[in-house]
């Protein structure tokens, strides 16, 4: 962590960039029209000679993949991980002392002290970044830079908001949670519902309460409660496998009810609810007595004891009653899978962002309560205009989803995914697939924006497929049926990321777009040209999202605020790593396992930030994405090092920055997408 970075010193040209002098090498402006980067002659060379490699350093850069292990092997190993005396207690690794663990002898880990220090690795160089925060580190004895450790009895301060409760999770295991608004405005919509009877479901909740007497209060870390013991019905999901639950997605199971008797609900019928919604409030005000019991969070939900199966929505507030968020001119960092994570946005944070967005959760996985989708929600003190982004393919779990996570979280505003080109997203019907489905994003839009007060955008696509662009049919309704924002990615989902953004029809669909309707960019935005000329050369858009760009260069809002191309150098560059590793390890652990997870996320990104060239190097500023950057070396060796497309010269990088890599580690880039145009991408 603690490596220091070599001297910026500027070396004599290339020694190989005159070596063929015989043809006369392409104009700048020849290689702009190639899309290929005009890198200065003097910079330029022959791509590297490797050696051809071992087996090992071939399993290390991704090259070999692995040999395919057995569900035998598989259990053989983690039990003996869970018998190593290095998978140490966390009571007894914490304290240092053995007799710690409330547990005693029936802990599942070891609370050998001698056997873990003689095996652990020697400590990394550097300060253990809680002792530079002057807190106490709670990973103790299992730290990587324990040496560095002084005795602070200062309480530990936790910067990170919307933790999963223990309790809540319990309550989505067992399929317990409560849906009020979600399940009275998803029956307004005329949505077909599966009732299910569960047996001693009564006791079951009496039972549950009497464990937990605190299940309804505290939820997150802003100290917002929400009441999760109000009259409303429990939606259950059949859990007991994600094909059920995906075959069962738009079908809810409410406990304590009768089967409805109704069939499922045609398009005609959804119009005729969408009139009951827009003429009938007024008659439904008349009724409504506050001081009724059935009336949960402006809704009259029928007791479960009744037959009914009708639910009507009494007076869901009109978007302008919602709280609004000015999104106008902000720099607004895009939502990114793998590498979008809290460490990275928070250093986004620091070079100049204006408002960040949690990764794209998945709607069954969030419902299911599984943690790993949760970490995804996470949020970072200091990010202050903050928003959750969720993925799902029918209107009920999103809805379900969009007031489980306004209820357990904080966060400014919600964005639904409706333009992921990923194949496993797609084929369940989730993400740009719903650009066929017109009537269903209505039904998503419309019934996630009642349950919430907080601003509902959206994330599309141009279209499906190339040529049959879609997203300007949306942009004239959306605002009605309860979005404040619309982001439009210019490629369509054959695209992918190949070809270049299509700005004209991004132009486009913001002028069918009503007054209050945010219409927000997206994509090849590398540049605060690029900026300027989309978001001050267009008065009907917004702002600009910066994705990759962002993953590339993450100094680019730097760059737009201060209206210049910064030449930075390696030097700088290395000590922006070292503060994504500072950040890493206090989001992860400074424990053996939170540093490799720090080095997957950094190697994750460097994959992206190779494709940066230096503004020095070029012969035309400034660099457009789609450029594809030939073989040169850099000013110094550092960036040399940086400008690699080898897996291994980004290992070696990270061991600069967290040490040697453990013995038989492997990597290999987990997104491999199109960043340059192929056939095959149409």
């Amino acid at each position: 962590m603690a490596a220091t970075a070599p001297a910026d010193d500027h070396p004599d040209p290339c020694p190989a960039a005159a070596e063929d002098s015989s043809q006369t090498p392409p104009t700048p402006e020849e290689l702009v029209a190639r899309a290929v980067a005009p890198v200065k002659a003097a910079f330029l060379r022959p791509p590297p000679v490797r050696d051809t490699p071992t087996n090992e350093e071939s399993r290390a850069s991704g090259a070999v993949p692995l040999e395919k292990k057995s569900k035998r092997q598989f259990r053989r190993e983690r039990k003996q991980e869970q018998e190593s005396v290095s998978r140490l207690c966390v009571a007894v690794g914490k304290t240092g002392n053995a007799d710690a663990c409330k547990y005693g002898t029936s802990c599942r880990f070891s609370h050998d002290v001698d056997a873990y220090l003689a095996q652990k690795p020697a400590d990394l160089e550097g300060t253990c970044p809680f002792t530079v925060l002057e807190q106490p580190c709670q990973y103790g004895l299992t730290c990587r830079f324990f040496g560095t450790h002084k005795d602070n009895h200062a309480p530990s301060e936790n910067h990170e908001i919307n933790p999963l409760s223990k309790d809540i999770q319990k309550l989505l295991w067992k399929t317990k949670y409560k849906f009020p608004r979600a399940s009275a405005q998803i029956k307004l919509l005329g949505l077909k519902e599966v009732i299910k009877i569960k047996a001693n479901a009564a006791a079951d909740d009496q039972r549950a309460e009497h464990d937990n007497p605190d299940v309804s209060c505290e939820l997150n870390g802003d100290g917002k409660t929400e009441s999760l013991c109000c009259p409303p019905m429990t939606v259950e999901h059949d859990s007991s496998s994600c094909e059920e639950m995906d075959k069962l997605a738009g079908e809810p199971l409410v406990d304590n009810s009768v089967p409805c008797p109704e069939p499922r609900a045609s398009k005609k019928s959804k119009v005729e609810g969408d009139e009951i919604h827009k003429h009938g409030a007024d008659t439904h005000d008349t009724k409504a007595d506050p001081e009724d019991p059935n009336l949960v969070n402006r809704l009259e939900v029928p007791s479960n004891s009744t037959s009914s199966c009708r639910v009507d929505l009494v007076a869901t507030p009109h978007l302008r009653e919602k709280k609004i968020i000015d999104f106008r001119e902000k720099l607004y960092l895009a939502p990114l899978t793998t590498v979008g994570n809290l460490p990275f946005r928070r250093l986004c944070k620091t070079l100049g962002a204006d408002i960040t967005c949690g990764e794209m959760a998945m709607c069954t996985n969030l419902m299911q309560g599984q943690a790993s989708e949760w970490a995804l929600l996470r949020r970072h003190s200091s990010e202050d205009l903050f928003g959750v982004q969720i993925c799902g393919a029918f209107p009920d779990t999103v809805a379900r989803t969009v007031e489980l996570v306004d209820n357990e979280c904080s966060f400014d505003f919600i964005d639904i995914n409706m333009g992921c080109p990923i194949d496993v997203v797609v084929n369940k019907g989730a993400g740009s697939s719903l650009l066929n489905k017109p009537m269903r994003i209505k039904s998503i839009v419309q019934a996630s924006s009642a349950v919430t007060e907080r601003p509902l955008t959206v994330k599309v696509r141009t279209a499906f497929f190339e040529g049959r662009n879609r997203a300007d049919s949306l942009v004239s309704d959306i605002y009605d049926w309860g979005a404040s924002a619309i982001t439009i990615h210019g490629r369509s989902r054959q695209q992918r990321y190949s070809k270049l953004a299509d700005w004209d029809y991004i132009n486009q669909c913001a002028q069918k777009a009503p007054d209050d309707l945010h219409v927000i960019g997206n994509g090849d935005i590398f540049s605060f040209t690029d900026w300027n000329r989309h978001v001050s050369g267009s008065s009907k858009i917004s702002t600009c999202m910066i994705a990759r760009g962002a993953l590339i260069k993450p100094w680019i809002f730097t760059e737009i605020k201060e209206q210049k191309d910064w030449d930075i150098t390696s030097g700088e560059r290395f000590s922006i790593l070292k503060d994504y590793v500072r950040f890493g390890l206090e989001h992860w652990g400074s424990d053996t396992k939170g540093v490799e997870t720090t080095r997957h996320f950094l190697l994750e990104w460097l994959s992206y930030m190779c494709r940066y060239i230096p503004v020095g190097l070029l012969d035309v500023v400034p660099q457009r994405l789609n450029w594809r950057p030939p073989s040169y070396c850099g000013r110094d060796d550092l960036e040399t090092l940086m400008a690699s497309e080898s897996a291994a010269d980004w290992v070696r990088i990270s061991e600069m920055l967290l040490g040697k890599v453990p013995e038989g580690f492997t990597f290999a880039p987990k997104h491999k997408s199109n960043a340059y145009d192929r056939a095959e991408n149409g």
